[in-house]
């Protein structure tokens, strides 16, 4: 069983400016999980994510010299070392690029169309059934089912007029 080696702040940093691999891989293990998740509250890419954390060591690897403790602490040096890049990576041209043309993933294919799932999850459907009849139904047939008001107006045989004017006044009531 191997010893577990524990470094102060003070010794890390002095172990890391002398190009000790023991000490970096000691930051790596103790840092590397908070310093992700910092990068992925800004880049909700996992994939880009773990990227721009594995360039974050590296640059904290090449500038550790720069690091002055009299300014703050190491974990704050390196959190604004990964917020920066992350900022950077967000930013950059390529991650715009990509992200237009990033392709549409299998749940993208479930869920189109899918409404029923969104407005019962946010107890839309519960307000509805809470309207009159006549306002219920221009509701559940307009915007769960996906008819048009001149659509709605053949299939109830209503003047369009009066479907406009029952819908404004559910959403009214809704709102």
């Amino acid at each position: 069983m191997e010893a577990v080696t524990k470094y102060s702040e003070t010794e890390l940093v002095l172990l890391l400016k002398q190009r000790q691999q023991s000490a970096f891989s000691y930051l790596y293990d103790n840092y590397s999980g908070a310093l992700h998740a910092v990068i992925l509250n800004i880049i909700l890419d996992t994939e880009l994510a773990s990227d721009v954390l594995q360039d974050v060591f590296v640059k904290i690897w090449r500038q550790i010299n720069s690091y002055d403790d009299t300014k703050g602490r190491l974990y704050t040096w390196m959190l604004n070392i990964a917020r920066n890049a992350s900022i950077d990576t967000i930013r950059s041209k390529n991650f715009q690029n990509n992200k237009q043309n990033r392709e549409l993933t299998e749940n993208v294919y479930e869920s189109a169309g899918s409404t029923q799932l969104m407005t019962d999850k946010i107890g839309l459907r519960k307000l509805v059934h809470q309207l009159k009849e006549e306002h219920k139904v221009l509701i559940e047939l307009s915007y769960f089912q996906g008819f048009t008001q001149d659509e709605i107006s053949k299939m109830l045989n209503l003047p369009l007029g009066t479907v406009k004017t029952r819908l404004r006044t559910a959403l009214i009531q809704l709102r």
